[in-house]
């Protein structure tokens, strides 16, 4: 893979986020579970932001998406007619010794597993590692009060199979005429045998998902349609144009159902480089047939005016919700030289509507009167917005620690607020401040937070 141009800052971002509290390794104090991490008080504000910036663009803008919240738990057979049980599987090999596994064609290893000369890449022993098995991703567990093989029942190794079985519950009870989409928002879980790289590939995560059901012949100029409109979505986010682009999947890459398939990549930096945040899929039938076979019910649509019937095809847009926010963060992050300062800063550039805090509410100092107007302020503001009041230290280092975190605009009690009402708000961006009337407040952060 080429490096990117872009610098790699992910151990820097690692180190942000765990400190100013927007993701934490999940169970730390125990060591911690493997690729598996918690959204601590800012990182579950960013993200959820991120969600209803989706949500807003697929279903509530639109009169041709109605939304789904579908179980993860869900019959096995499900399962068996999308092709995960028996197809959703990685080769892998096993050490004996440390019991670590590790993909078949994984480039750390050398020489053939299963062979005396071949070397753990974990532990460095000789002749542990076994010939490569399958491995199916999906973690399974037990519905009922015994574990028998009758009980297995999988966690959702992808939601999309929740909208495939809601399709006519959904279709008629809305009324809703073809073509239309279903979206969700929702965990899945996949048993990854190489997860790693911060919150990018890890084995619970979210995803926000729209199928959208179409006459067939009609699929490639919605597939082109959805194209477009998903990569002007990341655009919408702030992400910059030259680290977008589209991976068209080759023919060894496609699913053996899929008619077309790309992915919107993004270009994390370093090594990392490109990779996928979304993807669009024209999945044809296959989907909705194969659950016709196996559930034995009709999942066809019938289209009135022209009186037939027929099963839709199907155009997916998958985001990753964990790998979209990993994107943002990245793309916010920025370490800059100030002017007349020694000291530079860290500042992520976060699109105000994402940011977790909207404004940093500072008394200038603690007297005459000043923090106890900036706490009316506060609680003026904090009905609309997620603000932070911070009275401690220097005015400098509390507008750093709120630039660390993205927070648009900081707002001081000085002593001309005192004596003519009227506060500063200094821009995170261009560091330019401007007085306005304490009263105006709401109308002046409304109309910013608005672009």
């Amino acid at each position: 893979m080429t490096t990117s141009t872009f610098p790699d800052v992910m151990d820097k971002l690692v180190s942000l986020c765990k400190r100013r509290g927007f993701i934490f390794q999940s169970s730390e104090i125990y060591g911690g579970t493997g690729s598996v991490w918690d959204y601590g008080p800012l990182g579950v504000e960013l993200k959820k932001n991120l969600k209803d910036r989706w949500w807003n663009a697929m279903v509530r803008m639109r009169d041709d998406i109605e939304g789904l919240d579908a179980a993860i738990l869900m019959h096995p057979r499900v399962w068996e007619a999308s092709g995960h049980v028996s197809g959703f599987v990685d080769p892998l090999v096993e050490c004996s010794n440390c019991k670590k596994r590790f993909r078949a064609d994984d480039a750390r290893i050398k020489g053939t597993p299963g062979t005396p000369d071949v070397q753990c890449p974990s532990c460095g022993m000789k002749g542990t590692l076994g010939a490569a098995r399958l491995f199916n991703l999906m973690f399974k567990t037990f519905m009922g009060p015994v574990e028998d093989t009758a009980s297995v029942v999988y966690l959702r190794p992808e939601t999309a199979q929740g909208i495939y079985v809601n399709f006519l519950n959904v279709q008629q009870s809305t009324r809703q005429k073809i073509p239309f989409g279903i979206a969700q928002i929702g965990k899945a879980f996949r048993n990854e045998i190489t997860p790693g790289n911060f919150i990018f590939r890890t084995r619970e995560f979210e995803q926000m998902e729209m199928q959208f059901f179409v006459e067939p012949g009609s699929d490639m100029e919605w597939f082109e349609y959805w194209k477009a409109q998903r990569l002007e979505w990341h655009q919408s986010l702030g992400l910059e144009h030259s680290r977008l682009k589209f991976h068209q999947h080759t023919k060894e890459e496609l699913a053996h159902y899929a008619r077309a398939a790309f992915d919107v990549q993004f270009d994390f930096g370093g090594t990392l480089g490109f990779q996928e945040i979304e993807g669009v899929h024209n999945r044809g039938d296959f989907d909705l047939t194969q659950h016709q076979q196996f559930s034995g019910k009709k999942l066809e649509y019938f289209d009135q005016p022209n009186n037939r019937r027929y099963t839709p095809y199907v155009v997916e847009t998958s985001v990753g919700a964990d790998r979209t926010t990993l994107a943002v963060l990245v793309n916010a992050f920025h370490e800059e030289t100030v002017e007349g300062e020694d000291e530079g800063r860290t500042v992520l550039k976060l699109l105000p509507s994402l940011a977790p805090v909207k404004a940093g509410i500072f008394p200038l100092v603690k007297k005459d009167g000043m923090p106890e107007m900036a706490h009316r302020i506060a609680e003026d503001l904090r009905p609309l917005f997620p603000i932070f009041y911070d009275e401690s230290g220097a005015i400098g280092r509390r507008y750093r620690r709120q630039d660390e975190i993205g927070t648009p605009f900081g707002i001081t009690v000085d002593g001309e607020s005192i004596t003519g009402g009227t506060v500063t708000i200094r821009d995170r961006d261009t560091l330019q401040q401007e007085r306005v009337q304490a009263d105006q407040l709401r109308a002046v952060l409304q109309a910013r937070l608005a672009r």
